[in-house]
Parts: structure tokens; C-alpha cells; sequence
């Protein structure tokens, strides 16, 4: 499992920051997603101060900072600066900042201010959501990830069982390519996998006997979607004599990736089968199942109610 990093001159880059002071310190690392706004410390209270996270600056803590005294002002950043966060970030309207500049540049802390004119409630959610995916950790495993009526599913199996050729074939459906070949799987939470690709291979399908594929410039933008939730995991495995079974509703199965817990099936493949139909049917169980319908139980609620009727006569 990988674990990633990202830098202050990341985040200013991504979200246009203009760099006020530390102009030297932007390769400092982030390592925790999430952003905090240090109110409490400036008031003295330190003791769940996350340090490692990026502290944010708005409205409410600048005009607190501006009203006290300049012998005050030097002592409560002067608490906070102490700890040496990775970057505070000042969000857009407010000025005269020269006493916060001075105190990051004596202690190489770097500050930025943000360009566009948003609030800092505005601001603080595009942040954490960019920097919970950029720092979740994150494996890579062989497979194909697909986007079905909106579900993302992640299609495993053997080299050669036909991943990518069902893919193709849920693209000519309307449904839309994710990953090929290595599929990256981020962890958002303990609930939420997100599948992308690897970046090198976006955009591509390999398919046997035909090659290499731009799905986009084949069948337009329709085709293809840079990420997906994982809410399906599909074992394509090859045909085995009497292995299927015909029970109304199977047990249901997990597959784990960094202890997060995916739905799983297992498709047998044999020629003439409609795999991406069992694919679509798979997505639309899932879904239905999501809304608390269940086909099984509704069959068995009708034989039920056969067996009390024909019971009372």
C-alpha cells in the first residue's frame, strides 16, 4: 500500500495560491488531508491542535488578529507559529498582513493567500476534497474498471479470460471505461474505494488480436470516465461443469482491498453467454438492493402468501 505526499507548491499550483512568504519553503510535505482553522489557538487552547495540518485563515481570524494589540498580536501567533504547521493559507479579502508575513518568514513557515474571490467556506471544501484523494493511500492490482449506469464495478480474472473484450462490449452499451490493465484503488474511507488509472494508460484499451485503443477517440467522450466508486468487484473465471448453482439469492461475498469491503461475484465465462448483460443485471441488483428490495424475498413473500390463501380453504 503506498502512501503519498504532496507539497505546498502542489496546492498552490492546483488552486492559483499567491505565495506572500516562504518562497523557499514550498517543497515542505503534507501528510494529512483536511484543513483546520486555528480559532481555539489563538485564544490559548492547544491541546487538539493538529499541527500537521494546513491551517486556514478567513474572515473571522484575521479581523480577531487585527483588533488586538500589537504586543498581543506578536504573542498569540507567535503560540502557533511555534509548532511549525506545513502553510498557512489567508483566503482572498483580506489585507494587511504584514505582521503574519514577518512572523512566517522568521520562522520559514510558507503563506499564502488565495486569488480568486470565494469565501473561506467556499474555499475549505474544493481543499480537503482535493487533498483527501491526493494523500489516500492507494494499491495497484490487475484488472479493468468500468462505469455501469452509474456503478462503478472492477472486473478481475486471469490474463487472457476477456476483461478488456467485456469492457469493450459495455462500452458499445453506452457504459463508460475507467482503468485498463492496472487499475489504481484509492482508499477515501473506511467505506469508500475509488478506482482510477495510472495515468499512462488513461484513456486506453488493450484488446487481443487488435491492439491498442483510444476509447475517446473511438467512440467520443461518452466513453470514458477519469474515476469511479468502486461498488462492485467481478471475478470473470473460465467455465467449470456443474460449478453454478441456481439458489435464489447467493450468500453474500466480500472482497477486501485496504480493509475496505467490496460486494463480489464470481461470472463463469463460456462462448455464447452474455457477459455484459450479466454485468448490467449485476449493477442494477446492486443497486436495487441499495433501496432495500430484495427479488428473492418478494418471490418468497408471494409463495407465502399462496400457501396461506390455499391454507384458508
Amino acid at each position: 500500500m503506498k502512501v503519498k505526499k504532496i507539497t505546498v507548491e502542489n496546492l498552490a499550483q492546483k488552486f492559483s495560491l499567491k505565495v506572500l512568504a516562504g518562497e523557499d519553503q514550498l517543497q515542505k510535505t503534507i501528510t494529512q488531508p483536511r484543513v483546520h482553522r486555528p480559532g481555539l489557538e489563538f485564544v490559548g487552547h492547544f491541546d487538539f491542535f493538529p499541527t500537521e495540518r494546513v491551517q486556514i485563515l478567513g474572515k473571522k481570524e484575521i479581523n480577531y488578529l487585527h483588533k488586538l494589540s500589537k504586543e498581543e498580536r506578536k504573542i498569540r501567533i507567535g503560540n502557533i507559529v511555534h509548532y511549525h504547521p506545513p502553510c498557512f493559507i489567508v483566503t482572498a479579502g483580506n489585507e494587511d498582513l504584514t505582521y503574519l508575513t514577518h512572523h512566517c518568514i522568521e520562522e520559514k513557515i510558507p503563506l499564502l493567500i488565495t486569488s480568486k474571490p470565494e469565501t473561506t467556506s467556499e474555499f475549505i471544501p474544493k481543499l480537503d476534497a482535493y487533498m483527501v484523494k491526493e494523500l489516500a493511500p492507494e494499491i495497484a492490482v490487475h484488472g479493468v474498471c468500468v462505469n455501469v449506469f452509474g456503478i462503478g464495478i472492477l472486473l478481475r480474472g486471469n490474463s487472457g479470460v476477456g476483461k478488456s473484450e467485456t469492457a469493450h462490449t459495455l462500452i458499445g452499451r453506452g457504459h463508460r471505461l475507467v482503468a485498463d490493465d492496472i487499475v489504481v484503488l484509492k482508499k477515501l474511507s473506511p467505506q469508500t474505494l475509488l478506482g482510477t488509472h495510472d495515468e499512462k494508460t488513461r484513456e486506453f484499451l488493450a484488446l487481443r488480436s487488435i491492439g491498442l485503443l483510444n476509447v475517446v477517440r473511438l467512440y467520443g467522450r461518452k466513453a470514458f470516465q477519469d474515476e469511479t466508486r468502486i461498488a462492485l468487484d467481478i471475478n470473470l473465471t473460465k467455465w467449470q461443469k456443474d460449478a453454478l448453482n441456481n439458489e435464489l439469492e447467493h450468500e453474500p461475498r466480500y472482497t477486501e482491498y485496504m480493509g475496505v469491503k467490496i460486494p463480489s461475484i464470481e461470472i463463469q465465462l463460456v462462448p455464447g453467454r452474455d457477459v455484459a448483460g450479466l454485468i448490467e443485471a449485476a449493477a442494477n441488483n446492486w443497486y436495487l438492493r441499495q433501496q432495500g428490495y430484495s427479488a428473492a424475498e418478494e418471490f418468497m413473500s408471494r409463495l407465502e402468501a399462496e400457501f396461506s390463501d390455499s391454507g384458508a380453504e
